[in-house]
C-alpha cells in the first residue's frame, strides 16, 4: 500500500512536470545560446522593454545561422523527499546538438533508483528532443507573440551589468512560464532565468521553480547551472540539479567513441 503514494507521485512528476520541464529546457538553451557580440559593458544604455527584446531576437536568428555545432558534457541529478519514501538518481549525458534542429544524447554513467532514471531523467532527454523541433520552438519562444515583458531594472552578474525583465505568457501555455530574465547589456544574451510555469501541469503539484544560469564561452552564451524544486501535494520535494560543462563547437566530426563526457568518467571508454 505504501508504494502506491510514491508511484502516483513519480508517476505525475514523470508525466506532467518532466514534459513541461523538457521543453522549458529546450527553450531556455534556444533563448541562451546567442552569439555574443562586441560591445560596451559599462552602464545600460536608456532602452525600452521593446528594445531590449527586439536586440534579443536578433542575436537568437544570429545564433540560428551561426551555430552549426557543440558538444557538452551534463550531470543529472535528481531528489525525491517526502512520503512515502526519499529516493535519488544521477546520470551523466553527452549531448550533441547539429544544426538546425538535432539533438542526440549519450548517457555516459547512472546510478540510483531505476524508477527516476527511467521515468524522470530519460524521459527528460526525450523530451527535450521533441522540443528542438521548428514548431514547437516558435510556440514557446522568448518572443512578443509568447510573452508580454516588462523593464524592472538593471543588476550586476559576475560584473556585467544586466537589463532585468519580468515575462508573463500571454495565454497560460504548461509550457510556457512567468518570472524574471536578466540580459546581458553588451551581448544582449540570456544570462539568467528565474521561472514557473504558466499553468499548473497536474493538481497533484503545487508549485515548480526554476532557477536557470548561463555563461560565455567564447562567441556564445550557453546553460551551466538549472536547478529545478517540484511540491508534491502528497507532501514530497522533488529536486533536479542540472551541471552543464565542457562545450566544444565547430562542424561535426566524429571520429572515435570519446566525447565531451569522456575525460569527466573513469569508465566513459567502455560505455557504448
Amino acid at each position: 500500500m505504501l508504494r502506491n503514494p510514491l508511484a502516483a507521485a513519480v508517476s505525475t512528476f514523470s508525466i506532467c512536470r518532466v514534459r513541461v520541464l523538457g521543453f522549458l529546457l529546450a527553450t531556455l538553451l534556444a533563448a541562451s545560446a546567442t552569439l555574443a557580440q562586441s560591445g560596451n559593458a559599462g552602464r545600460p544604455s536608456s532602452m525600452d522593454a521593446t528594445q531590449i527584446v527586439e536586440q534579443l531576437m536578433q542575436k537568437n536568428e544570429n545564433r540560428s545561422a551561426l551555430l552549426h555545432h557543440f558538444e557538452g558534457c551534463r550531470n543529472y541529478a535528481l531528489d525525491y523527499s517526502g512520503f512515502p519514501s526519499s529516493k535519488s538518481a544521477e546520470m551523466v549525458v553527452n549531448v550533441r546538438f547539429d544544426a538546425p534542429a538535432q539533438k542526440q544524447f549519450r548517457v555516459v554513467r547512472e546510478d540510483g533508483s531505476r524508477v527516476l532514471i527511467s521515468r524522470v531523467l530519460k524521459e527528460l532527454l526525450e523530451n527535450e528532443k521533441q522540443a528542438v523541433d521548428e514548431q514547437n520552438r516558435k510556440k514557446t519562444a522568448l518572443t512578443p507573440e509568447n510573452y508580454e515583458f516588462q523593464l524592472i531594472g538593471t543588476e550586476v552578474i559576475n560584473g556585467r551589468p544586466q537589463y532585468v525583465l519580468k515575462v508573463a505568457p500571454r495565454t497560460k501555455n504548461k509550457f510556457l512560464y512567468r518570472g524574471k530574465i536578466w540580459v546581458d547589456t553588451a551581448d544582449y544574451a540570456v544570462s539568467r532565468i528565474t521561472a514557473e510555469p504558466a499553468k499548473n501541469p497536474s493538481i497533484w503539484i503545487s508549485r515548480t521553480e526554476i532557477d536557470h544560469e548561463y555563461r560565455k564561452f567564447g562567441d556564445f552564451w550557453l546553460p551551466v547551472r538549472n536547478t529545478s524544486v517540484t511540491k508534491v501535494r502528497l507532501g514530497g520535494t522533488a529536486k533536479l540539479r542540472i551541471e552543464y560543462s565542457r562545450y566544444t563547437f565547430g562542424v561535426s566530426a566524429r571520429t572515435s567513441d570519446a566525447d565531451a563526457c569522456s575525460s569527466a568518467t573513469s569508465d566513459a571508454g567502455t560505455v557504448r
